[in-house]
């Protein structure tokens, strides 16, 4: 089935349910079509697409508005991951097991849990496709599936992680062999690749080099290694405060960053990574690795490309303040497959889920949304075992920091942040629908110095 899918009109009596578009001015009605109970499981009041950070903290907002019976998540994967802690698991500093937990063990008590995938989306008629044509209807629609990793968009990958000496923390199935090729590094080129597409955590790429560094610099093995950050971008960060601070740091560890350089290509056997310059399209380069850190090309999800929920590119279509579809009033979209123009974070995801909560709240009650979202991103750019810039910026990636401090300084506190803290607020707090951002403490912090 495509994208949109070949779609049979839905059978039930629909009443209208009268629902604003974000951007109005003043209250009005917009008159839409809403599945009746057809049958047991076959309609939802409130339907969540995708059981990770976004889609498991939106249902257990969601269960306490509508009561768990009412809301449904459609999530295949029986183990849920909280992917910031990889970052650390491919540095050696954690292990991939505490960053696991079964899905069930993370799904809202009485929330029905689909175990099926998204196959098509049909938001003219408020229904939803899932494995073995199943069709599921819905009052309001959450969009949360996350995005997707593109390995086989690089000649040579994925086969080429079953060679030693290359890894990348963005996958389960290979984040462990980051830490392996860290450890078996004797000398010549440490190469650690950025794409040249959207990608969630733009620190990562960066914080498994710093990691590596120090681990090298601890046994003996720096001087034999040359450290080089190939990246697409033309910047090392996008915020030039933290930019400016990862320069200095680059700099005092004779780290390479060259600017504009695409991985296209490995050839595992021969330990080779092949670069196109972006400034010269069609120029490739060829540099000898000895240890190899990739970082995909990432995308939407195939079953939201050409679908009537996504711009043109791919990306679930959202108004980029009350995270409201831009056509349909009863759809939302939260997290990494929203075309919001910020940062892909776990943090991103905390900040929009207090915003979205808002606005569901205020739609069921035909209001118009009035908390907006900022764009608030938060990046803990780890630079050693005990070090992290925390990088906390806005839409016009301008700093909206939380501490009364230069958080553009290397700080052990934010290390303990990073790699405990976080940890158990993920769990504990924003899983279960109670952790919106650090925009409270943000304002408290700021009041106490007034």
């Amino acid at each position: 089935m495509s994208a949109i899918g070949v779609v049979s009109s839905c059978s039930c009596l629909r009443p209208s349910v009268r629902l604003l578009k974000p951007g109005m001015q003043k209250t009005s009605s917009f008159s839409l079509h809403v599945a009746a109970r057809c049958a047991a499981k076959d309609y939802y009041e409130v339907l969540v697409l995708g059981g990770g950070a976004g889609g498991i903290t939106m249902s257990a907002r969601m269960k306490r508005k509508v009561g768990a019976g009412n809301v449904a998540v459609v999530e295949p994967s029986k183990t849920h991951y909280y992917q910031p802690l990889w970052t650390l698991v491919g540095g050696g500093a954690k292990q991939l097991a505490t960053s696991a937990r079964p899905t069930g063990s993370v799904m809202p008590a009485g929330v029905e849990w689909i175990k099926s995938r998204v196959t098509a989306l049909d938001p003219d008629k408020n229904c939803v496709y899932v494995e073995n044509d199943r069709k599921i209807s819905y009052k309001y629609l959450i969009i949360a599936l996350g995005i997707s990793l593109h390995y086989e968009k690089i000649k040579g990958l994925p086969e080429g992680f079953h060679h030693p000496k290359i890894g990348s923390n963005y996958s389960v199935h290979t984040v462990e062999k980051t830490w392996k090729a860290v450890q078996d590094f004797k000398e010549g080129n440490a190469i650690f690749t950025f794409p040249n597409t959207p990608v969630k955590c733009a620190g990562a790429p960066q914080k498994i080099m710093y990691l590596s560094e120090a681990y090298w610099r601890k046994t003996g093995k720096r001087s034999k290694a040359n450290i080089m950050f190939n990246t697409s971008l033309g910047v090392i960060f996008g915020v030039k405060k933290y930019a400016d601070a990862l320069l200095e740091i680059v700099k005092e560890r004779d780290i390479a960053v060259n600017y504009k350089r695409n991985l296209v290509e490995v050839r595992a056997d021969k330990q080779e990574a092949v670069f196109e310059n972006l400034d010269k399209p069609g120029v490739t380069e060829v540099h000898q690795y000895e240890m190899l850190h990739v970082t995909p090309p990432m995308g939407p999800p195939g079953v939201l490309i050409n679908s009537r929920v996504s711009d043109e590119t791919g990306w679930v279509d959202v108004d980029k303040e009350t995270l409201q579809h831009k056509k349909y009033p009863n759809v939302f979209g939260i997290g990494d497959c929203t075309n919001l123009p910020t940062s892909k974070t776990a943090a991103a995801v905390a900040a929009q889920s207090g915003v979205l909560d808002r606005t569901i709240s205020l739609v069921m009650k035909n209001q118009l949304p009035t908390q907006k979202y900022d764009g608030y991103t938060s990046c803990p750019l780890v630079t050693g075992y005990n070090k992290v810039i925390l990088a906390e910026f806005d839409y016009n990636a301008q700093p909206l920091e939380t501490f009364p401090i230069d958080q553009s300084k290397e700080r052990v506190t934010m290390y303990h942040m990073k790699a405990d803290m976080m940890p158990f607020l993920y769990w504990n707090a924003l899983l279960k629908g109670y952790w919106g951002g650090p925009a409270p403490v943000r304002k408290l912090m700021h009041l106490g110095l007034k």
